[in-house]
């Protein structure tokens, strides 16, 4: 089976390819920065291509061969979850490349979408509940959704969109929680300037979202939105000192430094249920 990987060096898509190609995907790997792209060990078993997927023209057939399926996890510009860019840009073009795939025959499309779709409102979330975007990265992600799902209507395909939670692992963003922990215990800090940490999330490393991502490939029967969570709730303030913990290390937590987010509830997990019977027995 044919897949095509966009965003694949991102912090989802590079534990997605390799994964891929364990379960003996032939793997069609794109990303702007192939220089970047050639650090990864999965580099030389993958086709590789260095394109921007929002600025192409032509046939996508010509570019990337046919697929029977893609996994598209490119979106520029994160973790600015405000700026305006996210649906005055990113959107169109998004939707725009999208429609070209389909256009051409992949009738296998997984986009993941944010939790930060549902709002703010707190947990636990279902797919059932309505979605109420607070941001401008949610609010695009949310239309890119319902664009998608009135294309349906002229064409045939599956559109599953993975609305991912929160995440953590290898090639994280510098500016993450535990990112930022990690940073301060390696150069030698004595404490760590944080929220008040009594936020509930829903937390997964990465690598196990991958390995829910790539399950989504395996039916492509199922259509919809899914989420991909743990489905069990933490608070920020016991990840942090589980991490802690895990690296056996000792700092100071200087609580109530940062305050809290004004664009996230402060309790929010998701519903896994949906996802677990969709892959039963795979």
């Amino acid at each position: 089976m044919k897949v095509l990987v966009t965003g694949a060096t991102g912090f989802v898509g590079q534990h997605v390819v390799p994964l891929l190609l364990e379960h003996g995907y032939l793997v069609t790997a794109v990303a702007r920065n192939e220089a970047r792209a050639r650090t990864f060990a999965w580099f030389n078993r993958v086709r590789f291509i260095r394109c921007d997927v929002h600025r192409l023209s032509g046939d996508p057939l010509k570019l990337y061969g046919q697929q029977d399926a893609v996994m598209h996890l490119a979106w520029p510009g994160l973790p600015n979850y405000k700026e305006l860019f996210h649906f005055e840009k990113t959107l169109h073009s998004d939707y725009f490349f999208i429609k070209s795939l389909i256009e051409v025959g992949i009738n296998h499309i997984i986009v993941t979408g944010t939790c930060f779709e549902y709002g703010m409102v707190n947990g636990p979330l279902s797919e059932a509940l309505p979605t109420q975007p607070a941001n401008p990265y949610a609010l695009a992600k949310d239309v890119l959704r319902k664009f998608l799902e009135t294309l349906q209507q002229q064409y045939t395909f599956t559109l599953q969109w993975a609305r991912l939670f929160y995440m953590y692992g290898v090639g994280q963003n510098t500016s993450s929680l535990l990112a930022q922990l990690d940073n301060t215990i390696d150069s030698g800090g004595s404490s760590f300037n944080m929220s008040g940490g009594e936020q509930l999330r829903d937390y997964l490393p990465v690598q196990e979202v991958a390995r829910r991502l790539v399950l989504l490939l395996r039916c492509p029967q199922c259509n919809g939105v899914v989420n991909i969570c743990s489905g069990k709730p933490i608070s920020v303030r016991c990840l942090v000192e589980q991490h802690l913990a895990k690296r056996a290390e000792e700092i100071q937590l200087n609580l109530g430094y940062y305050q809290y987010l004004d664009y996230e509830p402060m309790a929010l997990w998701g519903d896994p249920s949906r996802f677990d019977r969709m892959t039963a027995g795979l």
